[in-house]
């Protein structure tokens, strides 16, 4: 059933796919044209890819909709908002999230079937090198990766502005702004320090607000309380003190209550840390660029979250390696032990990759090395167990 599901997927998607590349490639690359070879193992490759993922979705969404239901009854959502709002934007960035992951299984799933059915054998027995049967893996790791590349970058974002809106009405508690001792850069020269801020009644305690001018204190503001006032667009300081600072001498002023204008709006102290994931490639960039210079404590955060979505495509074609290499020996325990030890192979890269970015969010670990070093052991991994493959 399974196998001819994945036979009607691939005539009906993949074919027209793989016609668009042949002619590409013959245009351009006369001696990389896909052959009958190449077609066949891609469309098992893909075939495979687009049932085994939409399975794995499917079931997803059963289990989401089960954890979720008490929220959707208790918060009164509309049926509609469920389906268009939240479970069309979930689908595309669940199946995305972990496209490499299935990957890897479609990758030893069709090449153990190939092997245990003497396929491969025959293969290179008739003069085809190892390198050139890994040539139809490579094109079909190359169209995932793309299509996980243009999804990560502009696709998903704007798809998950609408589910992460939904969460937060629907599912999830309201934000509560935890940190202290907050310090920011707003602007060139000018910093910013809360002791606490209530995210709630949107006021700052402790407040100090620091002009410099080529390195030297020119004045500095501090109150007991700052609260935005929606109306007006700004803030209010409450017992406030200005110290005016003019190379030796020093002016204060003191008031109970003064109206102000600051570089900082107080939706930024009511955003949960994935927000980002919302955010396309430019958005995110220059998001990353400004939380720079304001010196946010989050930043490393943004930063995991603008590496993986370059590193989960590159990893599509590491883990293409790896499936390929441990899998095209025909052995006696058959698919499953294959199958098994690739899954238990492929959830250690996962759990690699969350504890390296656990040191870059709350370590000193720069978040491109940390996001990246999963890839770089794995890609390892992988010419060795290429070179130690059955030729």
């Amino acid at each position: 059933m399974a196998e001819r599901f994945i036979n009607v997927v691939a005539n009906l998607q993949i074919k027209p796919l793989i016609s668009r590349i042949n002619l590409v490639l013959q245009q351009n690359f006369p001696d990389l044209r896909i052959k009958i070879l190449d077609r066949y193992i891609i469309l098992k490759f893909l075939g495979t890819f687009l049932f085994s993922i939409g399975l794995i979705v499917a079931i997803a969404v059963v289990f989401d909709i089960s954890e979720k239901m008490d929220d959707f009854i208790e918060r009164q959502a509309p049926l509609k908002t469920i389906i268009f709002d939240y479970y069309f934007n979930f689908i595309p960035y669940f199946a995305n999230r972990f496209s490499p992951l299935f990957v890897f299984i479609s990758v030893i799933f069709v090449t153990s079937k190939m092997a245990s059915q003497t396929e491969i054998i025959a293969i290179l027995n008739s003069g085809i090198s190892f390198n050139r049967f890994l040539r139809p893996y490579m094109i079909g790791a190359a169209v995932i990766a793309l299509a996980t590349f243009l999804l990560n970058n502009w696709v998903i974002p704007h798809a998950n502005k609408g589910r992460l809106e939904f969460e937060n009405v629907y599912v999830r508690n309201p934000f509560v702004y935890r940190n202290r001792n907050i310090h920011r850069q707003i602007k060139p020269g000018q910093y910013l320090y809360f002791e606490s801020y209530d995210n709630r009644a949107n006021t700052g305690f402790l407040f100090s607000l620091e002009n410099f001018d080529h390195g030297q204190l020119t004045s500095k503001v501090m109150a007991d309380r700052i609260t935005w006032n929606p109306q007006s667009k700004s803030w209010t300081l409450e017992n406030y003190t200005i110290r005016h600072i003019d190379g030796m001498n020093e002016h204060l002023v003191r008031g109970m209550r003064m109206d102000t204008t600051l570089a900082i709006n107080p939706e930024e102290f009511n955003r949960r840390l994935n927000f980002t994931e919302a955010m396309d490639y430019g958005e995110l960039n220059n998001f990353i660029k400004e939380e720079k210079m304001r010196g946010s404590e989050t930043l490393p955060f943004y930063e995991v979250e603008k590496y993986r979505r370059s590193s989960d495509p590159f990893a599509t074609f590491i883990l293409t390696l790896i499936g390929v290499s441990i899998s095209s020996k025909k052995v006696r325990g058959g698919i499953g032990l294959q199958l098994g030890a690739g899954i238990l192979l492929s959830f250690t890269y996962i759990m690699f990759m969350q504890v390296s970015t656990t040191f870059a969010t709350n370590g000193n670990l720069p978040s491109i090395i940390a996001v990246w070093i999963p890839n770089i052991i794995y890609a390892a991994i992988a010419f060795y167990l290429l070179r130690k493959a059955p030729k």
